[in-house]
Protein backbone atom coordinates (compact mmCIF):
# COMPACT_ATOMS: atom_id res chain seq x y z
CA UNK A 1 0.00 0.00 0.00
CA UNK A 2 1.27 3.41 -0.83
CA UNK A 3 1.32 5.80 1.89
CA UNK A 4 0.84 9.57 0.90
CA UNK A 5 3.94 10.47 2.65
CA UNK A 6 6.11 8.21 0.39
CA UNK A 7 4.65 10.10 -2.79
CA UNK A 8 5.88 13.50 -0.72
CA UNK A 9 9.03 12.52 -0.13
CA UNK A 10 9.72 11.02 -3.81
CA UNK A 11 8.50 14.68 -4.42
CA UNK A 12 10.62 16.43 -2.48
CA UNK A 13 13.70 14.13 -3.85
CA UNK A 14 12.87 15.01 -6.65
CA UNK A 15 12.99 18.68 -6.78
CA UNK A 16 16.63 18.25 -4.27
CA UNK A 17 17.85 16.34 -7.67
CA UNK A 18 16.77 19.03 -10.11
CA UNK A 19 18.79 21.55 -7.76
CA UNK A 20 21.85 19.51 -7.61
CA UNK A 21 22.46 19.25 -10.90
CA UNK A 22 23.18 22.84 -11.68
CA UNK A 23 25.28 23.37 -8.71
CA UNK A 24 27.44 20.09 -8.85
CA UNK A 25 28.07 20.97 -13.04
CA UNK A 26 28.89 24.20 -12.53
CA UNK A 27 31.09 23.25 -9.69
CA UNK A 28 32.95 20.76 -11.53
CA UNK A 29 33.07 22.79 -14.97
CA UNK A 30 34.95 25.76 -12.51
CA UNK A 31 32.12 28.06 -12.57
CA UNK A 32 30.76 30.17 -10.15
CA UNK A 33 26.93 29.70 -9.59
CA UNK A 34 24.17 31.07 -7.67
CA UNK A 35 23.74 29.54 -4.37
CA UNK A 36 21.68 30.43 -1.13
CA UNK A 37 25.46 31.11 0.54
CA UNK A 38 26.38 34.10 -1.62
CA UNK A 39 25.52 37.56 -0.95
CA UNK A 40 22.63 37.97 -1.64
CA UNK A 41 21.94 34.73 -0.80
CA UNK A 42 20.09 33.00 -4.29
CA UNK A 43 21.41 35.80 -6.43
CA UNK A 44 24.97 36.26 -5.14
CA UNK A 45 27.19 34.07 -6.81
CA UNK A 46 29.27 31.15 -4.77
CA UNK A 47 32.34 29.38 -5.97
CA UNK A 48 32.44 26.20 -7.43
CA UNK A 49 33.94 24.41 -4.68
CA UNK A 50 30.82 25.68 -2.77
CA UNK A 51 28.37 24.55 -5.60
CA UNK A 52 30.39 20.93 -5.91
CA UNK A 53 29.48 20.98 -2.10
CA UNK A 54 26.08 22.08 -2.21
CA UNK A 55 25.26 20.23 -5.46
CA UNK A 56 26.55 17.01 -2.88
CA UNK A 57 24.29 17.63 -0.07
CA UNK A 58 21.38 18.04 -2.25
CA UNK A 59 22.25 14.57 -3.95
CA UNK A 60 22.57 13.03 -0.01
CA UNK A 61 18.72 14.53 -0.02
CA UNK A 62 17.68 13.19 -2.71
CA UNK A 63 18.94 9.80 -1.83
CA UNK A 64 17.67 9.89 1.61
CA UNK A 65 14.05 10.79 0.67
CA UNK A 66 14.20 8.40 -2.44
CA UNK A 67 16.30 5.04 -1.76
CA UNK A 68 15.68 5.25 2.75
CA UNK A 69 12.10 5.79 2.05
CA UNK A 70 9.43 3.54 1.26
CA UNK A 71 10.26 1.06 -1.21
CA UNK A 72 10.73 3.59 -4.28
CA UNK A 73 9.95 1.19 -7.65
CA UNK A 74 10.95 2.37 -10.98
CA UNK A 75 8.20 0.60 -12.78
CA UNK A 76 5.35 2.29 -10.52
CA UNK A 77 3.67 5.13 -12.67
CA UNK A 78 2.52 6.76 -9.40
CA UNK A 79 6.42 6.74 -7.91
CA UNK A 80 7.82 7.66 -10.86
CA UNK A 81 5.25 10.82 -11.37
CA UNK A 82 6.19 12.10 -8.08
CA UNK A 83 9.49 12.26 -8.29
CA UNK A 84 8.90 13.97 -11.91
CA UNK A 85 7.08 16.53 -10.89
CA UNK A 86 9.19 17.25 -8.02
CA UNK A 87 11.74 17.95 -10.49
CA UNK A 88 9.73 19.63 -13.21
CA UNK A 89 8.28 21.98 -10.08
CA UNK A 90 11.89 23.56 -8.77
CA UNK A 91 12.89 23.46 -12.79
CA UNK A 92 9.95 25.81 -13.74
CA UNK A 93 10.93 27.46 -10.73
CA UNK A 94 14.59 27.52 -11.11
CA UNK A 95 14.51 28.39 -14.55
CA UNK A 96 11.91 31.99 -14.03
CA UNK A 97 14.49 32.52 -10.97
CA UNK A 98 17.61 32.42 -12.67
CA UNK A 99 16.56 32.81 -16.12
CA UNK A 100 16.84 36.90 -15.41
CA UNK A 101 20.61 36.59 -14.92
CA UNK A 102 21.47 34.47 -17.36
CA UNK A 103 19.43 35.95 -20.10
CA UNK A 104 16.62 33.16 -20.06
CA UNK A 105 14.00 35.61 -18.99
CA UNK A 106 14.06 38.70 -20.48
CA UNK A 107 12.65 41.71 -18.16
CA UNK A 108 9.39 42.01 -20.46
CA UNK A 109 8.44 38.88 -19.73
CA UNK A 110 8.61 38.73 -16.09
Amino acid sequence: MMVWTHLLSYFLGGAFLANAIPHFVSGVMGRSFQSPFATPGGEGLSSSIVNVLWGFANLVLFYLLVVRVGSFDLRDITQVAALGLGMLGLGLFAARHFGRFHGGIMPEQS
